[in-house]
């Protein structure tokens, strides 16, 4: 369908909807909060039961959550082994292929299982009949946005997609550097592209100037420029749309060996390939051991939470660093260039597009990013206050997504129902959960006059109250071994004492959560209530601390 995927340029009609459906959030958010302070001043009684039955909830809802995680990590695990590229060559011929499958017997478990899951996908695509192109024909462009990160933040990226067994010469990389970035930054990406720029089908610098028509200071606008710059030169090489895997990385990205091997793979086998993103798993590992611990912590949540998701495709939306077709990314008109949460976007974007007919592939390898570093102690703070806060400003799709949904008929009913609320409610929990659990659960009690204190429902909700917080902290025994098995295995300068010390950090979670994740969630649906919009904030990310002809510059 044809939908102007932004907030700008609405009829009169459409501005006072979009006006309303930005409202709702936030008006929701606080009338839970502001309602369940009311009701403990009120009625402690009715406020204690509603705090018991959302912890018995919540508490369903986390241990659903965690057995799902669990099978995530497994899955994981079991796929380190997986050589991607082998099993991404062989579907030039899958019926041949199949027949080997099939008589294969390996003894590890682990592969058996592997094995098996490989065979359903490739049956799946015997039976779809849309054989995938060849294998050398397949091609990459890999985008990494740079805007004031330095030299050795985006440079390893770079050099893991030389070095890596993958062929890089189909690949075609492109620095896409902010005109407004500093003289320094631009020079670093032009010496980065002089040191590989054989390595690849080619190396592309393109800045992105300022003042576009219709264009704000975001990420989606800078990565637009840059994929519109290579389409010119796929179209210069003859390799067509088709052909071509878009990934757009954030600058500290550094892929796993096997990702484009992998990512060629999950692209063959799936008969939809053309209407589908490709979502790895981010772990945060770049700088882990560098940065503070109540960052690592909530760096790491986002990677159990998008573990979580990877379970349930209708539920997983793009996230961070993904791939998907480049032949679709064009059809939909690449990445909205005046919205700040870009990276789900895109993703609704393309589901509106397609009318329903697109998903999100989860892919069990891993892409390596750093954990917010902004220095001081108090820098970060205020850096990671403001990511999660930037990240929560994903709320601001929900309006844009509901007028699509309104408009776009040739989606089922129950599918944008179901999707619209699920969209609501996870941002609704997102900022009242915390508050909820931690703070406002306590207050029937520390509220109550002497009838309540005297009642059953006083006497059980503390009790209800002490075996929810003792589960509770199985649960973080739980996130705690996940969190460890995730870590690089390899620890050159930190031993026993630094993991001890990032288990501890664990501990004060419910805080961490408060602080740094349901306040700039609803800080950002405040700011979108009263319609002040947020604008775009670049993350501050450290590590240890001549113009070639074929620059673009995207006009």
């Amino acid at each position: 369908m044809n939908f102007q995927f932004s907030s700008h340029g609405l009829s009169k009609q459409d501005r006072r909807l979009q006006r309303f459906l930005e409202i709702a959030p936030g008006l929701t958010t606080w009338t839970i909060l502001v309602g369940i302070v009311t009701l403990a001043f009120w009625q402690p009684i009715w406020a204690a039961l509603v705090i018991i039955a959302f912890d018995l909830y919540w508490l369903l809802r986390i241990f659903y959550g965690i057995i799902f995680l669990l099978l995530a990590y497994l899955r994981l695990s079991i796929e380190q082994r997986t050589n991607w590229l082998d099993r991404a060559r062989a579907l030039d011929h899958p019926e041949e292929y199949l027949d080997e499958l099939e008589k294969a017997d390996p003894k590890d478990r682990r592969e058996k299982i592997s094995l098996w899951i490989h065979k359903r996908e490739v049956r799946t695509l015997m039976r779809s009949r849309l054989f995938p192109l060849a294998f050398d024909d397949v091609h990459h462009l890999v985008l990494i946005p740079v805007v004031k990160e330095e030299r050795n933040v985006f440079e390893p990226g770079v050099q893991m997609l030389a070095r890596g067994p993958y062929p890089a010469k189909r690949m075609v990389v492109v620095l896409a550097v902010e005109e407004r970035a500093g003289t320094a930054i631009k020079d670093s990406a032009l010496a980065v592209q002089d040191k590989f720029k054989d390595a690849f089908l080619d190396f592309l610098v393109v800045f992105h100037p300022e003042g576009l028509p219709d264009e704000a200071q975001v990420k989606g606008a800078n990565v637009t420029c840059a994929a519109k710059m290579a389409r010119r030169r796929f179209e210069e090489l003859r390799i067509p749309f088709e052909h071509v895997i878009v990934s757009c990385f954030d600058a500290d990205t550094v892929v796993s060996e096997q990702y484009f091997a992998c990512l060629s793979y999950y692209f063959r086998v799936n008969p939809h390939r053309n209407r589908a993103s490709f979502q790895p798993i981010p772990v945060y590992h770049n700088n882990i051991w560098d940065a503070h611990g109540f960052a690592q912590v909530m760096e790491m949540g986002a990677s159990f939470f998008l573990l979580t998701e990877t379970t349930n495709p209708e539920k997983l939306v793009t996230f961070s660093s993904h791939s998907m077709s480049f032949k679709a990314l064009v059809d939909i008109g690449y990445w909205p260039v005046d919205m700040i949460s870009d990276d789900s976007s895109i993703y609704w974007k393309a589901f509106n597009h397609f009318d329903g007919d697109y998903r999100t592939i989860p892919m069990y390898v891993t892409v390596s990013m750093d954990v917010v570093d902004a220095g001081s102690w108090w820098a970060t703070v205020v850096s990671v206050y403001k990511q999660k806060r930037r990240w929560a400003w994903g709320v601001q799709e929900f309006p844009i997504i509901i007028r699509a949904f309104l408009k776009n008929k040739s989606i089922p009913a129950w599918t944008r129902v179901r999707l619209a609320f699920r969209f609501f409610e996870r941002h609704i929990a997102w900022a009242t959960w915390s508050f909820l659990l931690t703070i406002m659960s306590w207050l029937p009690a520390l509220l109550a006059e002497r009838e309540f204190s005297s009642s059953f429902v006083y006497y059980s909700s503390s009790r209800i109250t002490s075996v929810i917080f003792t589960l509770s902290y199985v649960i973080l025994f739980i996130l705690c071994v996940l969190s460890l098995c995730l870590l690089p295995k390899k620890k050159v300068r930190f031993g026993f004492l630094k993991q001890v010390g990032f288990v501890l950090q664990w501990v004060l979670l419910p805080v961490t959560y408060i602080l740094f994740s349901a306040l700039p969630a609803l800080d950002a649906q405040t700011r979108l209530m009263f319609g002040n919009y947020l604008e775009f904030w670049v993350t501050g990310k450290h590590r240890g601390r001549r113009v070639p002809s074929n620059i673009a510059r995207c006009v």
